[in-house]
């Protein structure tokens, strides 16, 4: 069994502005942390942060420090 974080899926639909972001694709298909992080972050002005439910919050947040050490360059 892998423990690598990287294997950790994550599903847009799940996310309300993750959703948006991925837009061309299907929102059910999971996608690995680390593209979802890079969606995020390239995709930062499009993010309706006043929209952001805590949950989604704190994905962000979460995948900011283990991806972004610590920051979000969007």
């Amino acid at each position: 069994m892998h423990s690598d974080v990287s294997l950790s899926l994550i599903v847009p639909a799940e996310y309300p502005e993750l959703r948006l972001l991925a837009w061309n694709r299907d929102p059910a298909r999971p996608l690995p942390e680390a593209e979802v992080f890079a969606l995020y972050e390239a995709n930062w002005r499009h993010v309706d942060q006043d929209r952001l439910t805590p949950r989604e919050r704190a994905l962000i947040d979460r995948l900011t420090r283990r991806w972004g050490a610590g920051r979000m360059l969007g």
